[in-house]
């Protein structure tokens, strides 16, 4: 089918030197933002430089084609998204240009992350004040197009404060300009205009910190500098393009503390808030306990304020935070001074964006009203006002936010997928702004107006003001095709939205997806663009490791999530199933499970990449690696009598590179030795007296045929510890391999095979030894076996060796060790089953230091199969390899994970070995 957007295309690909894409994948990616909105653009352009930026924008106007600049992609209100040609900052724009500690100041472009910015800025014991809860993955443009804040904006103020001057380049190209404060720089007639409405500049803003909706017109007062580089924070990308920006940066305090209070409800919360302000806090955040869903180390209340302090040493810290406790009318309340406690309580706030999408019962909950703003005085009563609103029209919401500056975030149950619940959306939101500008409010108090609240601007600020802005956007883009139907001539509220698009019945699809009514467009529907999945820095967490390794939008969770959207939807990606799009984005998936826990919204990707390859591939040849490496459990069953030369034959180079060649497996890898004699083997004539009480132990394909030591060291440590190990009959297998090959159907068939062949050992404990066959038993064995109540009672079932020996042993005191252990904790155990029972074993055992975080990048067949060597490298370099080198000599390398023993076999020649063979040996 040819691009009907060839010719413009082929223009800006000689116009400039970075990446332009009119591909249905590269339009598919950027159709939607955070937002309930989605609008298809022509094509996406990544540019080297701002002058890539003014050629971008000079071919565009010679087309008439709209242009929409976008950073991390993490708006809420739609103004991210555009039907012309978007600018995308974040693949080359993304240097820090200058950073100068003595005048407090950088120069950064769009594209800057700002966590790079506050990590550079750190050694200087500086930061950029604005910190948002995306900051991991939101970038400097982004957040002056929406002036974001954050929650340490009480101290700090917002992204408008922050900004000293900027570069910005205005529609149709041509020279850039630096404005700042004064107006020599600005577009003409912009003087005139502030001068001649000076009177309704002066009275028609409400006065409070947190007002983003509209235009900022009031800076360009001559009072306030003029200062149109202000007056541009907060446009959305409708007046210019940022191509350079010189930021203010502020002195980080040496040390925090936190002050957690308890409230009856989240009105007295919201009351309280103001009169912790004159203590001069970092930060007063509040949240209720319909969004806190475990309130592990909270104190007693059902709504809590998060109170941050700094100061130059811990004790004036704390001091500050104790001073604001005793002040507090407050049900209860703790101070926070460790580190970790406190990341771990502000990681529920950070996560709440994602949290809230979801209410309690499973309902799902959107954006739209999402920052509203009032005067913190009056954020108590408007809470109540609020909650009455939304009873009214029978919604649901989960209030948290910025209570020391009124502004509140809150998800809703809209049903945006029917005409009747499109309807209520409207006149809840008509409602809404009236409420809101009855309490002296901002219909945005952070996200900005975007498609969501800028239609109903006259409500907030009247006729004559927004004709000023209309106005205001006209002087600096006088053919209005930069972000259209943005803040000035909005869309509709109610157009554009992301769910119209869906199959109005649900796809016939092989997993039940019980946590979405078994509906796959549902289970799409929870990537709500928050892109978690985004963050390139390393750290406990799993997601995303393909996204770490190459940089690319296509290889993240959002990614892929958007693509398979656009593959239901039909409209860009128009082959289903068969889509090539969807399955080369799939294809650097690991698998890792990692996005179904870090996930805020508990995307499930390794679940839907087996789902399209089922679909994919059904009634078509499969590629080699999905019958060598899909079908594992049979073939090694079958090489099991001939194992001894077979491992001849595969230390021998020309049968090798065959085998690799014909099983598609990179010529990089080596191939694992087959054990020549099998666990499954070893237990059948062993004859051991029992021990105590029976416990099964499943014989995992890999425990059995390739690491069978694992095996016979858990049965070692079991006997210990006073039970009986029994293995349940042959030709038991969790079908893993079938799963993450997609092969469905096979892997029901086996599955269904072994829940007959478990027999009368159904419902025992059962410790599994291997992670990623402990996680397909309890997870993928009962989704995709969903009417068979024998799946789900042998998955609850499923315990790892500690959490067995902690659950149903706790008399059993493990051998002291007294070593320092580095290691992987494997992914599949961080995203499914947890890894508490171990680090609690670990400790009784005296092996102290932590695991590795992240993947370790060969994820069962993914690193064998070949096309995956470098991204599977570059995983296990992101956290594991490192942290390996680093260890002290001596250190014992612990991975329960086959895998990930392999890898680090295969990369850094050390040999890593499962927990149950440390302690077997501590045991002798």
């Amino acid at each position: 089918m040819a691009n009907p957007h060839a010719d413009l295309t082929r223009h800006l690909a000689r116009a400039v030197r970075g990446e332009v894409e009119s591909g249905a994948a590269a339009r598919a990616l950027t159709t939607m933002d955070a937002s309930n909105y989605r609008r298809v653009p022509q094509a996406v352009v990544a540019p080297h430089d701002a002058a890539d930026v003014a050629e971008t924008l000079r071919v565009c106007r010679e087309h008439a084609t709209p242009v929409v600049p976008r950073g991390g992609g993490t708006s809420i209100a739609g103004q991210a998204t555009g039907t012309g040609v978007v600018l995308d900052f974040t693949r080359h724009m993304r240097r820090i240009l200058e950073l100068d500690p003595v005048s407090r100041t950088a120069v950064v472009q769009p594209g800057v992350v700002l966590d790079d910015l506050r990590a550079a800025a750190a050694p200087h014991g500086l930061t950029f004040g604005p910190d948002p809860s995306t900051h991991s993955r939101c970038t400097l443009g982004g957040m002056i197009g929406n002036n974001s804040c954050g929650s340490h904006s009480v101290a700090w103020g917002t992204t408008a404060d922050n900004v000293r001057s900027l570069r910005v380049v205005r529609y149709g190209g041509g020279e850039a300009l630096h404005i700042g404060r004064g107006l020599p720089d600005a577009p003409p007639g912009l003087h005139e205009f502030a001068a001649s409405h000076l009177a309704l500049l002066r009275t028609g803003f409400p006065a409070l910190p947190r007002r983003i909706s509209g235009y900022a017109l009031d800076a360009l007062l001559p009072e306030h500098g003029p200062d149109p580089a202000r007056a541009l924070c907060g446009s959305e990308g409708t007046l210019a393009v940022v191509t350079e920006a010189t930021v203010s940066l502020v002195e980080v305090p040496r040390a925090r503390a936190l002050a957690v209070l308890g409230y009856a409800d989240e009105a007295a919360a919201a009351e309280a808030a103001p009169g912790l302000l004159p203590y001069g806090p970092l930060t007063v955040e509040g949240m209720a306990a319909d969004l806190v869903r475990e309130p592990a180390g909270l104190p007693r209340g059902a709504a809590w304020l998060f109170v941050e302090t700094g100061g130059a040493a811990p004790a004036e810290a704390r001091d500050r935070a104790t001073r604001i406790l005793r002040a507090a009318d407050a049900l209860d309340g703790t101070v926070v001074t460790d580190p970790a406690a406190m990341r771990t309580l502000w990681r529920i706030r950070e996560d709440a964006a994602g949290t809230a999408t979801r209410m309690p019962d499973g309902t799902e909950a959107w954006p739209g009203w999402e920052d509203c703003a009032v005067p913190p005085a009056r954020l108590g009563p408007y809470l109540r006002d609020f909650r009455a609103l939304l009873t009214e029209h029978g919604l649901r919401g989960t209030p948290y936010g910025h209570f020391g500056e009124g502004c509140i975030h809150v998800r809703i149950d809209f049903d945006l997928l029917s005409e009747p619940g499109v309807a209520r959306f409207r006149r809840f939101s008509e409602d809404q702004a009236d409420l809101v500008v009855a309490h002296g409010g901002s219909l945005s108090g952070e996200h900005g107006d975007g498609q969501a609240r800028a239609e109903l601007l006259p409500r907030m600020y009247g006729d004559e003001m927004v004709g000023l802005f209309t106005r205001f956007k006209d002087l600096w883009d006088p053919d209005g095709d930069l972000n259209p139907g943005i803040l000035a001539r909005p869309a509709r509220l109610d157009e554009n939205l992301r769910f119209a698009v869906l199959p109005g019945r649900p796809v016939d699809v092989a997993f039940g997806y019980p946590n979405d009514g078994g509906d796959f467009s549902a289970a799409v529907r929870r990537c709500v663009g928050v892109a978690k999945c985004r963050t390139a820095q390393p750290g406990p967490d799993v997601m995303c490791p393909s996204f770490r390794a190459t940089g690319e939008e296509a290889h993240s969770t959002r990614g892929r999530a958007r693509l398979l959207h656009e593959m239901l939807a039909g409209e860009v990606i128009t082959d289903g199933w068969r889509s090539t799009e969807v399955r080369d984005a799939l294809d650097l998936c690991l698998s890792c499970k990692g996005c179904r826990t870090d996930c805020p919204v508990g995307v499930d990707m390794a679940t839907y990449k087996a789902e399209f390859l089922h679909h994919h591939y059904r009634g078509r040849l499969r590629p080699a690696a999905h019958y060598a490496m899909g079908g594992l459990p049979r073939w090694l069953r079958m090489a099991a009598p001939f194992a001894g030369a077979l491992n001849a034959l595969a230390r021998m180079r020309l049968p090798a590179a065959l085998a690799k060649r014909l099983a598609g497996i990179d010529p990089r890898r080596t191939l694992p030795v087959l054990a020549r004699r099998t666990f499954r083997a070893w237990a059948g004539t062993r004859g051991a007296p029992e021990a105590g009480p029976a416990v099964v132990l499943w014989p995992d394909t890999f425990t059995d045929h390739l690491s069978p030591e694992v095996g016979r060291a858990a049965v070692r440590v079991l006997e210990a510890a006073g039970r009986t190990p029994v293995l349940p009959a042959p030709g038991v297998c969790c079908g893993l391999t079938y799963v993450s090959t997609g092969r469905l159907d096979a892997a029901r068939s086996v599955m269904r095979r072994t829940l007959d062949r478990m027999g009368p050992l159904l419902g025992r404990p059962l410790v599994v030894l291997e992670p990623s066959c402990a996680a397909a038993l309890r997870t993928d064995l009962p989704e995709l076996l969903p009417d068979d109540p024998r799946a789900a009672g042998l998955a609850g079932s499923v315990r790892t060796l500690a959490q067995y020996l902690e659950e149903y042993a706790p008399e059993w005191t493990p051998p002291r060790l007294d070593r320092r252990v580095a290691g992987q904790t494997h992914c599949h155990q961080h995203a499914v089953l947890g890894d508490a029972a171990e680090r609690r074993l670990r400790e009784k055992a005296g092996l102290t230091g932590e695991l590795s975080g992240g993947c370790c990048g060969l994820a069962g067949n993914f690193g064998f199969e070949k096309g995956h060597w470098e991204v599977s490298v570059a995983c296990a370099e992101d956290q594991l390899l490192p942290s390996v080198r680093a260890a002290e000599p001596g250190t014992e390398l612990l991975a329960d994970g086959f895998s990930c023993r392999t890898q680090l076999e295969q990369l850094a020649g050390r040999r890593a070995r499962h927990l149950a063979e440390v302690l077997a040996e501590g045991l002798d």
